[in-house]
């Protein structure tokens, strides 16, 4: 019997039987008195579960509220799966990281208690969460902290579904200009946040960069709502955080060589990709704005070729007429 049998079986004893005593657990169960004690520590500091030792009894409970096992801290008590699959690990770490690096006063004292149901869930027997978290790392790159304070109000102006009234800094043009805006989404993507909204200055939906968002108020002035349709049909249209309406097909020719890695990645939700005679790997993805596109396809060279559009392939040729000549 593993782990996770053995703590639904004692589960099961404890809700069948109003008392066991040590003995008849660990008989039940088969295991050493060091492994029952263990089992049992877990499940109560771990996953909360309401055990007790009763003395009258000479056994252990759960502790009874109506009929039905008590929590005794407050938290919820189940017992979740604990054996988990990449996604899943993945899944945790994120949820952790993202707790890790959330901007301050956003969600105040409920960071805790969830960060240690999360290391909770993360720990075993034969590890402590913080030996999972030694040996388990999702890196980051790239990383553009926004201000805290900033962060805080256009959480709140989006769940509030308010204006704001803020300054807009155009890092490709250096550039500030006054926006109002109605904020629709905050996206995380790439290791940064971004605002996806209603922009009343363009009259259209904008994403910007919340790290480039200064001056930022909260007004008192309901936010225009556009369809969560709208906004899923504007960014599926579109390459990475990049959305619009017109959509254009890039086609994507790759060595032998790379298409053993690119042709098991997702660039994009309607991507088609296919392995051709030689060996090579075209890969068609849809994009509104080649800006993101464009910076994917040079880390790929000198291994991928554009077959089209035209305007792409000049893009990107231009791209790397530029690099070459600032290299010479």
């Amino acid at each position: 019997m593993d782990r996770t049998e053995r703590f639904y079986r004692i589960d099961q004893l404890l809700n069948e039987q109003r008392c066991l005593s040590f003995e008849a657990l660990q008989e039940a169960l088969d295991v050493s008195r060091a492994t029952l004690r263990r089992d049992l520590q877990y499940l109560r500091d771990r996953l909360n579960a309401p055990i007790i030792y009763d003395r009258l009894g000479g056994g252990y409970r759960f502790a009874q509220e109506d009929g039905r096992a008590s929590p005794l801290s407050g938290h919820k008590y189940e017992l979740p799966g604990l054996w988990f699959n990449a996604s899943e690990i993945y899944a945790l770490l994120m949820m952790q990281q993202l707790l890790n690096t959330v901007q301050p006063g956003l969600l105040g004292p409920h960071i805790a208690p969830l960060q240690s149901r999360l290391s909770a869930l993360l720990g075993s027997q034969q590890n402590r969460p913080e030996d999972i978290e030694d040996r388990i790392r999702i890196v980051h790159t790239g990383q553009r902290a926004p201000e805290p304070a900033n962060f805080a109000l256009i959480a709140s102006a989006l769940l509030k579904r308010k204006r704001l009234k803020l300054q807009h800094w155009h890092r490709g043009r250096d550039e500030t200009t006054g926006r109002e805006i109605s904020p629709q989404r905050l996206v995380f993507y790439r290791g940064n946040w971004y605002l996806d909204a209603w922009c009343h200055l363009r009259k259209d939906l904008r994403s910007f960069a919340v790290e480039t968002l200064s001056d930022v108020e909260l007004l008192d002035k309901a936010a225009k709502d556009v369809a969560a349709k709208v906004l899923d049909s504007r960014v599926q249209n579109g390459y990475g955080i990049f959305g619009g309406e017109r959509t254009q097909w890039a086609q994507l020719r790759f060595t032998p060589a790379r298409a053993r890695w690119v042709a098991s990645e997702q660039w994009h939700p309607d991507q088609r990709g296919s392995v051709l005679p030689d060996g090579s790997y075209q890969l068609d993805v849809p994009y509104s704005i080649e800006t993101e596109l464009v910076m994917d396809i040079l880390r790929h060279m000198p291994e991928v070729e554009v077959i089209g559009p035209p305007g792409l392939r000049t893009k990107v040729r231009d791209k790397l007429a530029a690099a070459l000549k600032a290299h010479h």
